[in-house]
Order: C-alpha cells, then structure tokens, then sequence
C-alpha cells in the first residue's frame, strides 16, 4: 500500500510533544513559533501548551514573553495551575522583576491555586536580588 497522500493530523497533542522538546532543548523562540502556528491553524491550545511555552522562556531568561503568555493564558480561560504561577514567576525572579514575581503571588488566590516551596522560593529569591541591588 501506499503512504502517498497519508497525512498525520497535526493536533495538541503532537504540538505539545514538539513545545516540551523545545522546552527540554532551551529553544523558547521556536516553542513561540509553534504557539503561533497552533493558533493560525486553530489547534486547540491547553494548559501543558502554556506550560511548556512559559518553561522554555524561563529557561531562555524571557521574563516578558513569559509574563505576556501567562496573560494570554488568563484571558483565554485556560486553566492556569502551579506550574504556570511558578514557571512564570521563575522567569521574573530570573529576570529581576520582583514586583511582577509579587503581584503573580497575589493573583494565585485569585485563580484558586496554592503556592508551593518552590512559588515561595521564587518570591524570596527574587525579592533578595532586588535588595541586593537597592
């Protein structure tokens, strides 16, 4: 049989396979391209898309793409979980925005979601940077 005009269905699953490589891989801007293609191709995104997205601009010391995704998550109503707050927080705390890392803290309660020892060490580490330099 012939596999001429076989077409594997691009869908969350297999993009978020490719975003969480990126993310192991440290390649935040091709984790972004992917976000965008899902987009313009309609494929749903969810919360390991997000994730994983945020993750690798951590990694990638992208504080404001991370924040940025993280409020584009927010708005999509997606559900945002602890690793969304803690990625994103890593990314400010990373980034010396301890006020942006404080008002994230703030927001959890908001979305119902419990802070961890690693949100909390986040916050501490990014509040001590900010004294270190003041």
């Amino acid at each position: 049989s012939s596999m001429t005009g076989s077409k594997v269905e691009s869908n969350t699953i297999t993009f978020n396979a490719a975003i969480s490589a990126c993310e192991k891989m440290g390649r935040w801007e091709k984790a972004l391209q992917l976000v965008s293609v899902m987009v313009e191709s309609k494929v749903e995104l969810d919360t390991i898309t997000f994730n994983a997205t945020c993750s690798a601009c951590e990694k990638g010391h992208q504080w404001e793409q991370a924040l940025q995704l993280f409020f584009v998550m927010a708005e999509s109503k997606v559900q945002l979980d602890t690793i969304t707050f803690n990625a994103t927080l890593s990314s400010c705390e990373k980034g010396g925005e301890w006020g942006k890392a404080l008002q994230l803290l703030s927001m959890m309660a908001q979305f119902k979601v419990e802070p961890t020892k690693i949100t909390l060490n986040a916050i501490i580490s990014a509040c001590a940077k900010a004294g270190m330099r003041g």
